[in-house]
Order: structure tokens, then C-alpha cells, then sequence
């Protein structure tokens, strides 16, 4: 009894070095957030790529004054041409799905019907495709899933923009 009286002390401060140890450590384990230097990029970003001009109802009409709580929900309002009517994806849904190296990948190798300009997102520095998804992750799931693409034969059932054919290979557009 008595060695245990005096060893007491002793394992009190192990045990407590132990308990700050541990505590530092699980500290350093914590996963980091985004940094919000490259949210606000990818706010800026979103802005002036255009995304938020399809992904989010309402933005081209109303001057850009959407609410960012509503900012690439995607949309009900079709693209029809020729190539069937197409709606801008919900991209706060599909991001939160995916890895930043999938997003990545999706970003570099998407290409996709009229009016998307993939091509554009397809030369995107790294960098900046990082920013916008960390911001789109920041945003948070928000919003339904946009109707799905109809063929050319299929009338949409929501509004939309007509796009008239492309011109010929001549370039008189007859």
C-alpha cells in the first residue's frame, strides 16, 4: 500500500502527459476544412466563368442577384436544338458526390452536348478547378436533380430556348 501511495504521484503525471499527448495529437489529426481563400477563388470564379448563368435558376434575369443559397442548383429551363433539349446539371449535388481527383478528372475530360462550353472547362488551370470545387463543397447539397436530356424527337415540357440549326459547311446557314 505504501509503494502504491508513492508511486501515485508518478502515474498521475504519466497519465496526464499521456492524456496532452494524446490530445496534441488528435489535434493534428483533425481533417483541415477548405481553405477559404480558394472558396472565395472559386466564388470569384464561378462568377466570371459563366456557371452560375445556367446552374442557377433565375441568375441571368435577375442581373446576378440570385441569393447564393440558390447558386448551381441547377435548372428546369431547357437548351433545345437539334441535338435534343439539354438542362444545366445540378452541380451542388454532383460535386458533393465526388473526390476532388474525380472532379478533376470530370472537369478535364467532360464533354457534353450544347450549351456547355466543356471545352472551356476542359483548359482550366488546376488550380482554379480546385477552387471551384472547394467552393461548390462549401455551398453544401442544396436542390433537386435538373430533368433529364430529351432526344430531338421529344417535346420538353418545361421552358426553353430554342437554338436554331447550325449553319451548313458552306456557312450559308440555308
Amino acid at each position: 500500500m505504501n509503494r502504491l501511495k508513492k508511486s501515485l504521484p508518478v502515474l498521475l503525471v504519466l497519465l496526464s502527459g499521456f492524456i496532452c499527448a494524446k490530445g496534441v495529437l488528435a489535434e493534428t489529426q483533425k481533417p483541415q476544412g477548405p481553405k477559404m481563400e480558394e472558396v472565395e477563388r472559386g466564388r470569384y470564379l464561378s462568377v466570371i466563368a459563366g456557371c452560375n448563368d445556367c446552374h442557377t435558376p433565375g441568375y441571368l434575369l435577375s442581373g446576378g442577384a440570385t441569393p447564393e443559397s440558390l447558386w448551381l442548383t441547377g435548372d428546369s429551363f431547357g437548351w433545345r436544338g437539334p441535338w435534343g433539349t439539354t438542362y444545366p446539371v445540378n452541380l451542388r449535388l454532383l460535386v458533393n458526390t465526388l473526390e476532388e481527383d474525380q472532379w478533376l478528372a470530370l472537369a478535364r475530360n467532360l464533354k457534353a452536348r450544347p450549351p456547355m462550353p466543356w471545352y472551356s472547362l476542359n483548359v482550366m488551370h488546376e488550380e482554379d478547378l480546385k477552387a471551384i470545387y472547394q467552393f461548390i463543397r462549401y455551398l453544401g447539397q442544396a436542390g433537386e436533380p435538373a430533368p433529364a436530356y430529351l432526344p430531338p424527337d421529344q417535346e420538353p415540357n418545361t421552358p426553353y430556348a430554342l437554338f436554331p440549326p447550325a449553319p451548313d459547311e458552306k456557312g450559308s446557314g440555308e
